[in-house]
């Protein structure tokens, strides 16, 4: 038989919403200060922060607030504006791995996040 947390979803073993808020705002001071993203964004990030935290709470397994508030997530669709090639896609990541990597949760959780991350980064690129 397969061990409980197996059949939860990454939302549940992580703990929650909290873990998301936590990610996102780690993630987001790594952006703030690189030359590679900073100028891809806002000058205004929050609205950002919430969409992010929203969105990965929904793909994880937690409420659908995302798709509430904003729609189908659309990704592509939402970031065509922005010139994403592999340097900008590994940026992004970099922030993501650093942000995930300090986190305290299983690390086949982790794993699992960072191979969704790197895959929807990838599928991210347009230039």
């Amino acid at each position: 038989m397969p061990p409980k947390w197996a059949s939860m979803t990454i939302y549940e073993q992580v703990g929650g919403e909290l873990f998301f808020v936590d990610l996102v705002k780690r993630f987001y001071q790594g952006v703030e200060n690189d030359p590679r993203l900073r100028p891809q964004y806002p000058a205004d990030l929050e609205p950002g922060k919430r969409h992010l935290y929203l969105f990965l709470v929904q793909y994880f397994g937690g409420p659908s607030t995302y798709s509430e508030e904003r729609g189908h997530p659309r990704l592509r669709a939402r970031h065509l504006p922005f010139q994403i090639g592999i340097v900008e896609r590994d940026a992004w990541v970099e922030h993501m791995a650093a942000s995930l990597q300090q986190a305290d949760i299983d690390s086949e959780v982790k794993l699992a996040m960072l191979k969704y991350f790197e895959d929807a980064a990838s599928f991210l690129i347009n230039h």
